[in-house]
């Protein structure tokens, strides 16, 4: 699934992936972010944190036909307060695929689906 826009130069494909790649990086960047799980770690009962270059599994994009709509799967460090690191997180994401894509993000939904201390 890919969103596409209409420029004075042509046309543009945004793959979900390429959409679900800066939302990691952008989530991972906030304070208290762990790193991102898989989205079927609620089912699966492992809640493994993903390597770098698997963090496109632990977001799921969907999209109308201007607006996305963004899922997240975060492991969050102990000990900070996890209501306002998903705030921050719910921020973050978008404002920079509003300002990377020029897209409407309509929601941003963050799950804190584990905790993880910190040494």
């Amino acid at each position: 699934m890919a969103v596409n826009k209409k420029t004075t130069y042509g046309k543009i494909n945004i793959t979900s992936k390429a959409i679900a790649s800066v939302v990691a990086n952008a989530a991972i960047e906030c304070y208290g972010v762990v790193g991102l799980t898989s989205k079927n770690a609620f089912s699966d009962r492992v809640q493994s944190i993903l390597k770098k270059d698997e963090y496109v599994k632990g977001v799921n994009v969907s999209q109308d036909k201007k607006s996305v709509y963004i899922s997240l799967y975060l492991v969050i460090s102990f000990g900070v307060k996890i209501t306002e690191v998903l705030r921050e997180v719910q921020k973050k994401v978008n404002y920079v695929v509003s300002k990377t894509f020029d897209l409407e993000v309509k929601e941003v939904n963050v799950y804190a689906v584990n905790l993880r201390k910190i040494d």
